[in-house]
């Protein structure tokens, strides 16, 4: 795996728990 494909990787998780957590406490934001 190239450095570009772990960025990318990381982002998308990050993006994906962003989402959950917006989802579940929306009242935090």
């Amino acid at each position: 795996m190239s450095i570009l494909t772990l960025i990318i990787v990381a982002v998308t998780v990050l993006m994906m728990v962003y989402l959950v957590v917006t989802l579940l406490y929306p009242e935090k934001f």
